[in-house]
């Protein structure tokens, strides 16, 4: 029968810990190509692309942080045909108790020539679970591992293609500007070993383990404790870092001097330390020191070999960009629609008449209603420039620097509270029928 469940609320860390394994099918290229090359989006550093289940369309996350592939956020238009279903609970990233969740096995997945057959699916039951409201797109679930580990897949971040190679057919190239790691697998999620500089006037690389996470926005997580030497730096100020599958998760926010992968240096990078309560399922594998994410990830091309336990990087096209975070203090949200009046220019009548011995145009406007993005502040963190200047969460944004945000798409508005310091933002909020217009300017809180 169908399964309907209604929208889901809030977003954002998808790590999750698996305390049941389960049995899967495998991914293969049909009649026997080599290869089959997919376009996907980028949005808050996260790969979405499309995927059919059961012969339904569904949105996808690719995240190398999961071993299990998660289905959530459907509702009567996204129904899916589910099989061979039973109960279980889950016990994902934040400090409140396990979720209820269906797992269902033999279901079919495909896209463009791709077919997984036999596949196993968690489908998340509890409704304050969405990653929808924070990309500003409609999300269903989330894949890693189990398409993973059947092809080699290699990830264009630039291009924003993803192409998945028939590890049989598969030709390893011989790339001078590339860097070739070996992984290792714990509860099926990819580790590296990499290192760190914490401070500008010690050169000392320090050994760390890392998950390799596509789907943690991110640049780094580290675990306090999990290593003498990780310790937090002078300079962070306290952050909400996301809401995961057992509640909010938060931490300190700061900048470390330097993230070594093999040949490659990246200057200043941000890091996130979140608190020991929301991460104690995460810090299960005990050699972990915590993440390396997306924000680092899209800065390569980056080609994952389940197979042979293998990993490689290249330089991308944003390789020196300078890493930053949202100095405006604003976690923005989608809102679901508005409707808002437009001018339909196609109807625009011209009449020419004389006034005043003057010619006047005059135009014979119509209008039409559309419905529209809207978007509003869901949290807003104490101290930053949006919180002494009286912005309240809750508020509905209809502007942003002079520009109606239902014009724009959620990570273009976003984007604009992670340029540079001193960088002017105007908002004209609603709240309570009434319109109100703040100014604030971009403050960076790790000076």
């Amino acid at each position: 029968m169908n399964l309907y469940f209604r929208t889901l609320i809030f977003s954002i860390i998808i790590l999750f810990v698996w305390t049941n394994a389960i049995s899967q099918g495998r991914f293969q290229l049909e009649n026997d190509a080599k290869r089959q090359s997919v376009s996907f989006k980028l949005l808050n550093n996260l790969i979405v692309f499309p995927i059919e289940v059961n012969g339904r369309p569904l949105n996808f996350i690719l995240d190398s942080g999961v071993g299990a592939t998660l289905l959530f956020n459907l509702n009567s238009k996204d129904s899916v045909m589910l099989h061979n279903k039973e109960k279980v609970r889950l016990q994902g990233l934040g400090s409140e108790e396990p979720v209820e969740a269906i797992v269902s096995k033999g279901n079919l997945f495909t896209f463009s020539n791709v077919r997984g057959y036999d596949q196993s699916l968690y489908l998340i039951l509890d409704d304050s679970f969405d990653l929808s409201s924070k990309l500003g797109i409609t999300v269903h679930g989330i894949i890693g591992y189990e398409i993973l580990k059947d092809f080699i897949v290699d990830i264009n971040y630039g291009t924003k293609r993803i192409s998945f190679y028939n590890p049989n057919k598969y030709k390893h190239k011989v790339c001078k500007k590339c860097e070739t790691f070996d992984l290792s697998f714990f509860k099926q999620k990819p580790y590296i070993d990499v290192g760190i500089k914490l401070g500008p006037v010690s050169n000392k690389i320090i050994p760390v383990k890392l998950l390799i996470d596509s789907g943690g926005s991110d640049a780094l997580w580290l675990f306090e404790n999990s290593h003498p030497d990780i310790l937090l730096p002078k300079k962070y100020f306290n952050d909400f870092l996301g809401e995961g599958l057992s509640g909010a998760v938060y931490g300190k926010r700061a900048f470390i001097d330097a993230l070594v992968i093999g040949k490659f240096e990246l200057k200043k990078p941000t890091v996130s330390f979140p608190d020991d309560e929301s991460i104690s399922n995460a810090r299960e594998f005990e050699e972990r020191n915590g993440s390396l994410g997306a924000s680092v990830l899209k800065r390569f091309k980056v080609i994952f070999d389940y197979g042979n336990k293998k990993i490689s990087f290249k330089k991308g096209r944003s390789f020196k960009e300078p890493f930053r975070y949202n100095m405006s203090g604003i976690e923005l949200v989608y809102n679901g629609k508005l409707l808002v009046r437009e001018q339909n220019y196609a109807s625009i009548g011209l009449t020419d008449r004389k006034v005043n011995k003057q010619n006047t145009v005059i135009l014979d406007y119509s209008y039409k209603y559309t419905f529209k993005p809207s978007y509003k502040i869901h949290i807003l963190r104490e101290g930053s420039p949006a919180y002494e200047t009286g912005l309240l969460a809750g508020d509905i944004v209809i502007k942003i620097n002079g520009k109606f945000t239902h014009e724009m798409e959620l990570d273009e508005i976003v984007g604009k509270f992670f340029q540079k310091e001193n960088t002017k933002i105007s908002l004209v909020v609603e709240r309570n029928g009434q319109d109100y217009e703040y100014h604030f300017y971009l403050k960076d809180m790790l000076k």
